[in-house]
């Protein structure tokens, strides 16, 4: 899902939002009656026009925010933005200010509907998902097709899926074959094949082919279902810069209330100064010091970055986490499904003898074809790669935790035994040679197949488990921006330290269970400080949890993972990792930038306001002004690349 679908549809629907159109006719209006009545009272509106005229327009816009002023000041709530407005605007009224008034009340109506619009922003690319994903669904039953509704169908069912259509539900393809795109769940561009076998999720699109799927889980348990409602809690986890500010205004707000009454009290009652000055100046306090901009600098902020990240594939728990990953100074990195894709992968073929190296090959993965091991996938899926003729085999025999033995068709010698090193001692002698080879591959990180027949060991095949193409990219670029990263891995030390000098990680923690891995992160967080925790989510919970940030890596389809950490990679994408640092990190700056200018932009025109300097036509529109640039700055966030 790119972001110009993310937000071009929502800027539309704003400008074609009735509300909108009238608040800006609005502002227009009110803007033009304001020049007038500064160019002097020949300009203004006669007071018996005026008064009826803006009073309809104020009850018209800002009905709302009055109401809520009049409830809070019934309740004594003083730390009610509303009742500073409404304060404002009736202390404008009696003073004949009313095209002020009119400002105020307009202006206020305004910065809320931008303030709504930058919170839908940043949700519209997830709803857009959501009112997309059809609400019923093909599927077979007693020997033909019929549509139900999604919440009718059950784990086991049959989904029949035609080309362009949108997948409902979690499946798993079961016949057909055909390309889909995945971009809405994973951030994923480019469509992904799907044949027997292969995971499908809701929400997604079937593409060009026709597909039959059994379904996985039902309508309220699929991976969209859980990610929509991990996203929309997300929007009240509060930052905690957000819970600073909220605090910060509940004790500002009343205290300029204060300031205000002391503005109008002393010089009137003890000075025996004249009222209207100095009522006028505290109404321009009031204006000025509606902590609006400072209230919405940091929701807004972190909505859009999650949005963002979000439109990327990562789904983000909360607002504290986009703030916690852009502060962490390290990384602890799990190995398998991390750094690497989990899959062995043949690397070396290594005949003896007179055998040759496709020979080796072919009558290995004849044996193999027959095993369930990973190890044994590994193996045929490399012959097919070189397009051997596998070898036919009989009498095929697994040995647990061993390796298996076979007799090949095609081989002179027909026995042959295929597995580790001691396995292949206890039935063949093993030359010194062989051995030593077979540990020089151990030392590469790396696991050796031997293959053997009554002759003796016709070759070695070694596997290793493929490091991801980003995983280097991702680790420097880490570094780069100053994140110290280490490796923390239940594997043996060889392989770990394999891989970790292949993506330039100096640190390396080994042989580690998941308790270990959390007193791991507890010496880093001690150490470093905020420390963030990337793993697949599942034997790495604990890790994630006792982290500052748990990252769950390919977290698609899996409730543990979105569960278990505070940010769901859904499309495994490494890179990712240092994008929401630099993305988080630019979110802080944006709510630090917001909020000084907020409090700067408040103290300047308070202290002129104090001193008799400032107008409250002045003070509107500095409030205003600084209001819409944290709207403004805080949108960037969405298109922040």
């Amino acid at each position: 899902m790119t972001e110009t679908k993310t937000t071009k549809p929502e800027t539309l629907g704003l400008w074609q939002d009735r509300k909108f159109q009238w608040l800006i006719a609005s502002v227009a209006l009110v803007a033009v009656f304001e020049f007038l009545s500064l160019m002097g009272d020949g300009y203004k509106l006669r007071r018996d026009i005026a008064f009826p005229f803006f009073a309809v327009l104020i009850l018209a816009v800002g009905w709302r925010t009055l109401w809520s002023g009049l409830k809070a000041l019934s309740k004594l709530n003083f730390r009610s933005i509303n009742l500073l407005m409404t304060i404002a605007v009736v202390g404008a009224f009696y003073l004949g200010e009313y095209e002020e008034a009119a400002v105020v009340v307009v202006l206020f109506a305004l910065g809320e509907r931008l303030e709504s619009f930058g919170i839908q922003s940043s949700k519209s690319a997830l709803q857009a998902l959501v009112d997309r994903t059809p609400k019923t669904a093909r599927v077979r039953r007693g020997g033909g097709e019929t549509e139900l509704p999604i919440e009718e169908i059950n784990v086991g069912d049959t989904l029949i899926l035609r080309p362009s259509d949108m997948i409902a539900l979690d499946a798993e393809v079961i016949s057909g074959a055909s390309s889909v795109d995945e971009s809405a769940i994973a951030g994923e561009p480019l469509p992904k094949d799907k044949h027997d076998g292969d995971k499908i999720f809701a929400g997604t699109l079937n593409l060009q082919g026709y597909l039959e799927a059994k379904v996985l889980k039902t309508a309220k348990d699929t991976t969209l279902a859980k990610i929509i409602e991990t996203t929309f809690a997300a929007t009240k986890t509060k930052a905690e810069t957000q819970k600073f500010i909220e605090t910060f205004a509940g004790y500002y707000t009343p205290s300029i209330i204060a300031i205000a009454t002391l503005l109008v009290v002393i010089p009137t009652v003890f000075l025996g100064q004249p009222f209207n000055p100095w009522f006028e100046q505290a109404i321009t306090i009031l204006v000025i010091a509606c902590p609006c901009s400072l209230v919405i600098s940091t929701p807004i902020s972190i909505y859009a970055a999650i949005g963002n990240a979000s439109a990327k594939g990562a789904l983000v728990k909360g607002g504290k986490y986009i703030e916690a990953i852009g502060r962490i100074k390290a990384v602890a990195m799990d190995k398998t499904r991390t750094l690497t894709y989990g899959k062995p992968k043949v690397t070396d073929v290594l005949p003896f003898g007179e055998t040759t190296r496709e020979h080796l090959l072919a009558c290995a993965a004849g044996i193999e074809r027959y095993s369930e091991h990973p190890l044994a996938a590994a193996i045929v899926a490399a012959a097919n790669e070189e397009k051997l003729d596998i070898h036919a085999v009989e009498n095929f025999q697994a040995v647990m935790g061993k390796g298996a033995k076979a007799d090949c068709v095609v081989c002179y010698d027909k026995h042959h035994c295929i597995g580790k090193l001691p396995f292949i001692s206890e039935e063949h002698e093993v030359k010194e040679e062989i051995v030593r080879r077979v540990e020089s591959l151990q030392m590469e990180g790396k696991t050796s197949i031997v293959v053997s027949s009554h002759d003796g060991v016709e070759g070695v095949i070694a596997l290793t488990d493929e490091i991801k193409t980003e995983s280097r990219a991702a680790v420097a670029e880490l570094q780069e921006l100053g994140i110290e990263v280490v490796m923390m891995t239940g594997d043996n030390r060889a392989p770990a330290e394999t891989v970790a000098k292949e993506v330039g990680i100096r640190e390396v923690k080994a042989e580690m269970l998941p308790e270990d891995k959390a007193e791991g992160i507890k010496e880093l967080l001690a150490k470093y400080g905020p420390t963030a925790m990337v793993g697949d989510g599942v034997n790495d919970a604990p890790a994630l949890a006792l982290s500052s940030v748990g990252v769950a890596m390919g977290a698609a389809g899996s409730d543990t993972a979105i569960e278990a950490a505070s940010i769901a990679i859904l499309n495994d994408r490494l890179e990712l990792i240092p994008y929401l640092v630099r993305l988080g990190r630019r979110a802080v700056a944006t709510i630090q930038i917001n909020t000084t200018a907020a409090i700067v932009t408040k103290l300047v025109f308070v202290t002129l306001a104090i001193l008799g300097l400032s107008s409250l036509a002045l003070a509107i529109f500095a409030d205003v002004g600084v209001t819409v640039l944290v709207i403004l700055n805080s949108l960037r966030l969405l298109s922040y690349k």
